[in-house]
């Protein structure tokens, strides 16, 4: 019909978005080819040459092969082309534009999502929740012991997590709890009836096949408090499948005690498959539920020609044309993307909305406008497939922080939520709100708090001259889900970690954790890169003493480096800080005593930077707890000093660092001088460096690697590196190294931490760098299992336990990105102590004063960082500088803050 040939063409030219596919196989998989044609599978498979599908597809697959019409024919032609020509000639005649792949179904030999971005623009996932959980109950529990709820749930909502943010291109979550136990899914499953269910998963034996209702619900609704979090969809399998699916069960009005369940409002819920044959039911849904949107995949090409049209024209009866999507439910099969999209797709959308212009619900412009919203506007919108794969996005995916969602605060009985926030001068603060309040209001609504909060120093809580933050001002803390968990120590409570915003959904310039996701932003658009950080997290245990009825605190234990009887000291307070730890999903890859009376070094596993600056916040709060609970305060400041003198300088001409303890007659301990007592006759030295042995500061050095498409790119790949680093390692490195004395400034925040970065003290006091050399501020490293020659991440010494982890990492990332862009060179590694070149090497700032001029003159930070944060910064930084030098006894007061 010639007056609708405009309607035709637009339906014909548009790029199509396949919102819902799965993986190919190879040519030689056991996966037979007359699946490509029907769900039945066994003996039914007898009868599917016999149906209407079969029968045209068949031939529409010969025509566009010019091959013979018959399954041997078309057979014979994909062994003779091969796998990678048939695709090419199925995905181009199908004309798409991004394909979001659900590669949870085991199909033998099947192609990585990697291999099919040869065929299409942009591809990319959704994660299947049941086959994760599965996968993850296939393995043994941690340690050897049995699984139980807690550990379950802690492993399968941080892997969650891990998969949604660690630059896996993650679209979406999927859920085909149809299959298992069908869609009245209960989202109050109490904790027992999931620990029964669990028990009985368990009890069937491996592989784990998960059907118990009550546990598929739980672990149904763990993944919908994911998916709310970083506003990911949630497809649902609704409708016809294979006959592992009871249909009676598949009905998608089961979904009502779902859709009513107001935590869940702003869920986007995909019901998949033209919920056939309850297509007008799945209209009605999507009609009255804001939540429900509609995906007729599989309807297209499975059903007859008139099938295919009813079924679509179902959907439209009531559900709005911006809540309908397109999706082949291409699987195994290329043949499988090209029947649904380039064949029938087309014709069945054209004839539906011909016929709705004929009727009189559409008039040609609206026709063409609907083909093109349910072809690709309506899914590049919905699944945000307009950022072009994005991996890391500015609203929540540079939030890696593996995710522990817990039940509804009833169920629980918890009674109070800790809304945790690390302010500039890097303490850490909480908002503490009753849990019915936090449910109810503060998670959509976020907590109320007065700009000023981010302009306060160490020692005061006001804000600080400069900063251009006052009371007058507000900001919302808003709870970011993904960081909410119970806390270990305190049973009755949760802590969630907060971006700040300036109304929910705009993020306000001075939040440290949106600080760093920006530059990570930059960092993934320009070059395509991630960073993972890893901690090694040091700090003081002390002891509270009466000395001439004042109180003191001293370390708990006079035991040296990696001792023994440190470590059995202080054991029964780790057997509570690690299982503390784990059930946040943080990884602790070994601890030791540290070289100072009471110290102790915790290094972390490594993960997604934005992952790693909130495992290092709960680190401390939870060692910090745990240390209380045992009569002892923990510390992380670089300098607790406690039995030394104050730092009054340092020793240039004596090339070394002086130890004395002030409490002895004579030193007991010397570096750089022949002869310790010749100290003595260099105090009153304007220069001279005083220490006490217990003296050691403590740092939380860090650990940084690059990664692209979930690969250490750090590392050198045949590219001849003498130093065993890729050419855009190096280019990252030689930037932070460049930007080392500013960089300080935010790692190093406080006048104290400078008391640490002292030559001998494996501290990195020069602006150098050098292979396993733990003297330099950056230091490559080659841990056990990475090949010889080559580097894995290298290390960066100057970062300590009062920086904002967030805004730390920021700096160090902005720094890369100049290198990157300057396409910066490292200079030759120092092979030896710096100390001994001191007059060749560039000092790294030896105070705060010395760190923020050198940040006043580089320019980098201002468009990465932010320009009102920074000089919020900076004013912090004047007035920290400025209240410790007129109030020198003030530092003992910082190990109470930090």
């Amino acid at each position: 019909m010639e007056k609708y040939a405009e309607l035709r063409k637009a339906v014909e030219k548009v790029e199509l978005v396949d919102a819902h596919a799965h993986n190919i196989v190879s040519l030689d998989s056991v996966f037979p080819f007359i699946r490509c044609f029907t769900e039945a599978d066994g003996d039914a498979l007898s009868y599917a040459t016999h149906s209407l599908c079969f029968k045209r597809s068949l031939r529409e697959i010969a025509e566009l092969y010019g091959s013979e019409v018959s399954l041997s024919g078309v057979e014979e032609y994909r062994r003779r082309s091969g796998l990678q020509s048939i695709t090419s000639v199925c995905f181009k005649a199908a004309r798409i534009a991004a394909i979001l792949i659900d590669d949870g179904i085991d199909l033998d030999k099947k192609q990585d999502t990697q291999w099919h971005r040869s065929f299409a623009p942009i591809v990319g996932r959704v994660l299947r929740i049941e086959n994760l959980a599965e996968k993850i109950l296939d393995e043994e529990a941690p340690n050897g012991s049995p699984w139980t709820l807690d550990v379950f749930t802690a492993i399968f909502v941080g892997k969650l997590k891990s998969y949604v943010t660690v630059a896996d291109g993650i679209f979406g979550l999927k859920s085909i709890a149809a299959y298992r136990s069908g869609l009245e899914i209960n989202t109050n499953v109490s904790r027992q009836d999931a620990e029964e269910g669990l028990a009985e998963v368990l009890c069937a034996g491996k592989p784990v096949r998960i059907t118990n209702k009550n546990f598929v619900d739980y672990i149904f609704t763990r993944s919908l408090e994911v998916a709310l979090c970083f506003d990911l969809p949630m497809q649902l399998h609704t409708g016809f499948g294979d006959r592992d699916l009871d249909l009676r069960l598949a009905n998608p009005l089961h979904l009502r005690t779902l859709l009513e369940d107001k935590r869940f409002s702003k869920c986007r819920i995909v019901l998949l498959h033209a919920s056939y044959p309850f297509s007008k039911e799945a209209s009605y849904l999507a009609s009255v539920y804001p939540q429900v949107y509609l995906d007729f995949g599989l309807a297209i090409p499975k059903l007859s020609i008139n099938g295919m049209i009813s079924s679509v024209k179902e959907l439209l009866e009531l559900a709005p044309v911006k809540k309908v999507m397109f999706s082949t439910d291409g699987y195994a099969f290329p043949e499988t993307f090209y029947l649904g999209c380039a064949r029938k797709a087309r014709e069945v959308v054209f004839t539906v909305l011909r016929d709705a212009c004929v009727d009189g619900d559409l008039s040609i412009p609206q026709a063409m406008e609907a083909a093109e919203d349910i072809f690709a506007k309506n899914a590049t919108q919905f699944y945000k497939i307009n950022v072009a794969m994005e991996s890391i996005d500015s609203k929540h995916a540079i939030c890696p922080k593996f995710m522990s969602m817990t039940y509804n605060s009833s169920q629980n009985d918890i009674a109070l939520v800790r809304i945790i926030w690390v302010d500039a001068s890097g303490q850490h603060r909480c908002r503490v709100v009753p849990a019915r309040r936090f449910y109810d209001v503060v998670v959509e609504n976020g907590v109320g708090l007065t700009f000023a909060c981010m302009g306060m120093t160490s020692a005061i809580d006001g804000p600080a001259d400069g900063t251009n933050l006052s009371g007058v001002g507000e900001t919302r803390l808003v709870p970011d889900l993904s960081t909410k968990y119970r806390i270990p120590w305190a049973k009755q409570e949760e802590m969630v970690l907060a971006d700040m915003h300036l109304k929910p959904g705009k993020p306000w310039e001075y939040c440290p954790r949106e600080a760093l996701r920006r530059v990570s932003k930059v960092l993934k658009d320009e070059f395509n890169l991630v960073v993972n950080a890893g901690f090694e997290v040091e700090f003081y245990l002390l002891k509270r003493i009466l000395r001439e009825g004042k109180e003191e605190w001293v370390p708990f234990d006079s035991f040296p480096y990696c001792s023994t009887s440190a470590f059995d000291a202080a054991s029964p307070i780790f057997h509570e800080v690690l299982p503390a730890l784990q059930s946040l999903n943080v990884s602790v890859e070994q601890l030791h005593a540290e070289a100072g009376k009471g110290q102790f070094e915790m290094a972390l596993g490594h993960t997604v930077c934005s992952c790693a600056a909130d495992n290092l916040i709960f680190t401390h709060e939870v060692i910090k707890a745990f240390a209380r609970r045992h009569g002892l305060l923990a510390t992380f400041v670089p300098n607790q000093d406690l039995l030394m003198k104050r730092v009054i300088g340092r020793g240039q001409e004596f090339g070394g660092l002086y130890i004395l303890d002030p409490e002895l007659p004579k030193p007991i301990a010397c570096f750089g001088i022949a002869n310790p007592h010749e100290v003595h006759c260099c105090l009153g030295h304007p220069s001279l460096s005083l220490y006490a042995l217990d003296d050691i500061g403590s740092g939380s050095h860090v650990h940084i690697s690059l990664w692209e498409n979930g690969q250490n790119v750090f590392m050198a790949s045949g590219e001849g590196s003498c130093y065993g680093i890729s050419k855009v390692g190096e280019e990252f490195m030689a930037g932070v190294l460049h930007h080392l004395p500013s960089i300080l400034a935010f790692t190093a925040p406080i006048p104290n931490s400078y008391d640490r970065i002292q030559p001998n003290t494996w501290s990195g006091a020069y602006q150098c760098w050098g292979q396993e050399n733990r003297e330099a501020p950056l230091r490559t490293a080659c841990p056990p299992g990475v090949p010889d020659g080559l580097v894995s991440n290298f290390e960066i010494k100057s970062f300590d336990g009062c920086a904002n982890p967030h805004l730390g990492l920021a700096s160090i990332i902005a720094s890369g990105i100049d290198g990157l862009r300057g396409h910066l060179r490292l200079p030759k590694p120092v092979d030896e102590n710096p100390s001994n070149l001191h007059a060749e090497l560039q000092r790294l700032p030896t105070s705060l004063s010395e760190s923020l001029e050198a940040l006043e003159k580089d320019d980098i930070f201002k468009d990465l960082i932010g320009e009102k944060l920074l000089v919020a910064i900076k004013g912090i930084r004047k007035a920290e500088i400025y209240y410790y030098g007129k109030n020198e006894n003030a530092y003992k007061q910082l190990i109470h803050h930090y």
